[in-house]
């Protein structure tokens, strides 16, 4: 574990086993299990070296930022490779485009580090009075597995760029990849100003969100964990982000139908991923007088991927990260194919001989003529699995769009701008897009409604409003 400037075991001697879901029960790595004596040690470090980071001249900051994403570009095969492994996610699809992602994240925020500044207000002559933004301090990145390099990103860069120092921790099923990024970054930025703590949530993750030097904790996992880092957070009234999941709806209109969709379609379910993304469109709403077409085309373009090993080229879809959600997502598809009148368009239970039931490696599974009130339709999955419900009516669609605790994103398909744009302004999402599957762009802000979370990423005002907080200083001038 690095912690301040130096790796470390942890205190009491313990570490835990890392394994891969390319292969089950295969141990590729053994890591600290940091304990309370760990997380003591890591956040004094931050706060000893926070001050003198926050005091430096902006400039310094975005050097070490952008140093930091040439060596993150330099070593990216490498990056990519172990995330591969570590977390399962093909290397071509997505392995390789995370790396990508997160040098343009350290780019983007070195670029906007200057624009951590405040106002000045027209008081009269009398008067000058101005504001500062100033950093909150210690943050702690509490960071999830299924995509854990691009969600570094959202946080490290903006938190550092504002001035602050960070107590990071992957999650236990996948911290290889975060501990090679905190190598990289160790040697740009001073002893302290970033830490990366391996363990379990329960004892690490908790530690940290209890601490009463942590000025900030921004976490990205599921809803359930969330709420009861928000609680513990809360308690002390810590600042405290919340990335959290989704059930996100693809509104299909009959105009919208060509191969633009279909390929827009494919990348909104994030199957490339798994499916294992909180912004996944897992719920396809498709209008009744396309239904078919829609559903035989996207059928047809799911069923050419390739599921494999995420090392090999080929594949075009990898593993599921663990057991626990191997056998998760395998019982939200026993449910669905329980449920009456339901047809099971593609895919269904795992392979149970051959390569693929040597790893944990879900198929493409699509479910149509879906009730909006069964589990499948209702519940995050995390895998690759779509449920298809027809509308015949624009209020129907944005009805069960909107029935749902969640609020991440959505995805609406409509060449008449007037009816795509009324409806993305209907929709209760945090992030919806319009004719596209995979529009992510640097600089855009990120984040949920509803229980999908709060706060928001990946943005100059995501960064300001999460890593700094405005002081407001009035001086009465003489005559």
């Amino acid at each position: 574990m690095l912690v301040d400037g130096q790796w470390i075991t942890a205190q009491e001697g313990g570490t835990a086993e890392v394994t891969t879901p390319v292969r089950r029960g295969e141990v590729i790595a053994r890591v600290p299990s940091a304990g309370v004596g760990d997380v003591e040690r890591a956040v004094a470090a931050a706060r000893r070296a926070q001050p003198a980071w926050a005091a430096e001249h902006f400039k310094v900051r975005a050097r070490a930022l952008a140093r930091i994403a040439d060596d993150i570009e330099a070593r990216g095969e490498e990056l990519a490779r172990l995330t591969a492994l570590d977390t399962g996610n093909a290397l071509r699809t997505q392995a390789r485009p995370e790396v990508a992602t997160l040098v343009d994240l350290f780019r983007y925020f070195a670029g906007v580090a200057g624009e951590v500044k405040g106002t000045v207000l027209p008081a009269g002559d009398g008067q000058l009075q101005y504001t500062r933004r100033e950093p909150l301090g210690v943050v702690a990145a509490i960071l999830p597995w299924n995509s854990p390099l691009m969600i570094a990103g959202f946080k490290f860069p903006a938190a550092l760029a504002a001035g602050n120092a960070v107590v990071a921790k992957p999650a236990a099923d996948a911290p290889l990849s975060l501990l090679l990024l905190a190598e990289i970054c160790q040697e740009h930025l001073p002893p302290g100003v970033l830490n990366m703590l391996t363990g379990s949530g329960r004892v690490c993750g908790t530690a940290l969100v209890e601490h009463p030097g942590v000025d900030k904790v921004s976490f990205t996992g599921s809803t359930e964990v969330g709420r009861t880092v928000a609680q513990q957070a809360g308690h002390r009234l810590a600042h405290t982000s919340l990335e959290l999941g989704g059930k996100n709806p693809s509104i299909v209109f009959p105009d919208a139908v060509n191969d633009d969709l279909i390929g827009g379609l494919l990348l909104a379910t994030r199957f490339h991923r798994q499916g294992q993304s909180c912004t996944s469109g897992s719920r396809l709403l498709v209008h009744a007088d396309v239904h078919d077409e829609v559903l035989d085309r996207l059928v047809k373009k799911l069923s050419e991927l390739v599921v494999g090993n995420p090392l090999d080229e080929a594949s075009d879809i990898g593993a599921i990260i663990n057991e626990t959600q191997f056998c998760g997502v395998r019982d939200y598809i026993v449910d669905g194919t329980e449920q009456p009148g339901v047809n099971l368009a593609l895919g269904g239970l795992p392979p149970t001989d051959g390569p693929l039931s040597e790893g944990f490696y879900h198929v493409p599974t699509v479910f149509d003529a879906v009730e909006p009130n069964w589990r499948i339709s209702r519940e995050e999955i995390f895998g690759p699995v779509l449920v298809v419900t027809p509308w015949r009516d624009v209020d129907e669609a944005i009805r069960l769009a909107n029935d749902t605790n969640f609020g991440l994103a959505a995805f609406v398909w409509s060449h008449d701008l007037d009816r795509a744009l009324n409806t993305a302004h209907r929709v209760e999402a945090g992030w919806v897009q319009v004719n596209q599957g995979g529009g992510q762009v640097i600089g855009q802000s990120y984040g949920g409604v509803k229980q999908s979370g709060m706060g928001r990423e990946a943005s100059l005002e995501g960064m300001l409003e999460g890593f700094t907080q405005t002081k407001q200083i009035n001086v009465k001038l003489s005559a």
